[in-house]
This record gives C-alpha cells, structure tokens and sequence, in this order.
C-alpha cells in the first residue's frame, strides 16, 4: 500500500504549491538512479515521484483530499475510467516498475501550467539541452558540466615585462603556472579548461576563468605598452651634464642627461618598456626633474642673484 504521499515527500497537508514543488525536487534529485547508486534509489524515486503526482496538481491533490484517490493515484471509490486522462503519462519513468497498474507509465504536467515533473527533472538533469528528443529514462541526458570557478590574479608590471609564467593558487587547491599573454590589458580574462569545479553528475569539470587586475606601481606610471618615469636629477647634473643611474623594470640602468638639460625634458630609453601583441616591446620615457637642495649655499644665492640681475634669462615655454 502505497504510503500518504504528504508524508513521502515530507511536508504538511497545508503545504503551499511552492513548498511541495521544492520538497519534490530536492528528494527527487537526491535519489534520482544517476546520482544515486544506493540498492533502493530507483525505489525512493519512484515513490517521490508518485506523491508529487498526486499533490503536486491542484485537481488530484482535491480528489485525495476527498478520498477518490489513494496515495498511489489509483482511485479510491469509483468505478470506469481514469477521471484524470486514463493512463496519464510520466512517460520517462516506464523503467521503475512492471506493466499497466503498477508503476505506470506516467506523463504529468500541472493543471495551472507550472512545471510538471518531467520538466523539474529537465531542469537538473539536463539544463533542457534534450528538450525534443525522447526522454526514454533520464539517463540518457549527458551530465553537465561542473560550474566555472572565476578568480581575480593581481600581475605588477615587473611580471608583465619579464614574460614568465606566474603562480596561481585556486580555490579547488590545486596551483598552476600560467603563462601571461603578450599584451595584459586591465581585467583581460584567461581560461584554464577543466580546472574549474567539479561536476557533481559525473561530467567534465569547469573552466577556471582568471580576471587579470595590474597592480599600480609606487615608481612606474603605464602608458599602453609604454612605462612613464619621473627622474630627479640635482642642479649641477643638469647644467653640466652627467650619467644617472634610472631604474627599469628590470633593474637598473645609467643614462646621459645631456649639459645643460631643462627640467621636464624627456629622454627615450626603447626596448625598456612592456611586451607588443605584434612583438618586440615598447620603451621607457624617463621625464627629468631638476631637485634643489632644501638649504641653498650664500656663494650659490649670490651667484644666482647676480645672474637674475647682469644676465637675465627668459625660459623656453611651449608653443599654444
């Protein structure tokens, strides 16, 4: 005799139609055979399945209020046929019992045009990818895929420049080494196949998709594929010219500040830069900045006082 149908799925007779359709799909996704390999799953699904044919449409679920079906769905008092659409279909479940009159060969849907549970179980065994194809058993329906796992890898632009591979720690545990593209752009994705999540139905594991944020640095400003320097120099190097050690990305460089150099002026270092998608990499811009020193000696004030006042000077300004 089959069992209250109520109890069965584990609500109250009160239950809402919202309650009794997330009870089923809870129980139903917990022993459905393909996820399930205990001896009795295909036993509990299919007496899921029965209570959720029964309570879960408006028009059965009055009839077995009244006590014209029993918690199986076959009526309860009544003679001839079917009131409810003779064999009725669930069609997809003619593998858990014996013929006509046992466990049935069941089509359901709603009477209010909700999901029936042919649809439910669409919805986890299958994402509705074989909607249209015969559902003659759900094992059919190919696993789906684990979900994508997405993680933000911070890069410098030391890791950018230097072309090597960098670590990665994901949150599955496992740690890869991954190879940065030619040109990283802010928030420029990579996809690792296969390394996201795993599937919890048997098929492939998702894909591990890296979101790349460029850290700022505290020396270097980007410029596309460029790498901006503020250099300062003292006084005496810039009027007399000197070699000044510059850092790179990549350590550290000397470079000739021309005699007589005016703050602000722009020395190109090429190659010094990031790598180009087309190859080869663009250059550092080294901008020079005359510093003086915070206390000025007398002999320099009065040198630079005589000069202000014999040998005026007009600064270069740009044109506009």
């Amino acid at each position: 005799m089959a069992r209250d149908p109520y109890t069965v799925l584990g609500v109250s007779k009160s239950a809402s139609e919202a309650e009794i359709k997330s009870a089923y799909r809870r129980l139903a996704k917990r022993y459905h055979p393909d996820a399930n390999k205990s001896s009795d799953a295909a036993e509990r699904f299919a007496e899921v399945n029965t209570a959720y044919e029964v309570v879960g449409d408006k028009d059965k679920r009055r009839a077995f209020a009244r006590g014209e079906l029993d918690g199986a769905g076959q009526q309860s008092g009544f003679q001839g046929g079917n009131p409810f659409g003779g064999d009725g279909g669930f069609a997809g479940f003619g593998g858990f019992g014996g013929g006509r009159g046992n466990a049935r060969s069941w089509r359901f849907s709603s009477s209010d045009g909700d999901s029936g549970v042919d649809d439910i179980l669409r919805e986890f065994m299958g994402g509705g990818r074989n909607r249209g194809k015969s559902r003659a058993g759900f094992g059919q329906a190919p696993p789906e895929r684990g979900p994508d796992l997405e993680v933000v890898v911070t890069v410098t632009l030391e890791d950018i420049a230097g072309g090597e591979k960098i670590r990665v720690s994901l949150p599955t545990g496992r740690t890869v080494d991954v190879a940065l593209p030619a040109s990283v752009e802010q928030d420029q994705q990579i996809r690792l196949r296969g390394l996201g999540n795993v599937s919890t139905t048997g098929g492939e594991a998702g894909d591990a998709i890296l979101t790349l944020r460029v850290a700022s640095h505290a020396t270097f400003t980007r410029s596309g594929q460029n790498i901006l320097l503020d250099l300062p120099i003292t006084l005496y190097d810039a009027a007399l010219g000197a070699k000044v050690r510059a850092p790179t990305l990549s350590g550290s460089v000397f470079i000739n500040v021309p005699q007589g150099a005016s703050s602000g002026k722009v020395l190109r270092l090429r190659g010094l830069g990031l790598p180009r998608k087309e190859g080869g990499k663009g250059d550092l811009l080294v901008t020079l900045l005359i510093d003086l020193p915070p206390d000025l000696p007398a002999d320099f004030r009065a040198m630079m006082e005589d000069w202000r006042e014999n040998q005026p000077y007009q600064p270069r300004r740009t044109p506009g």
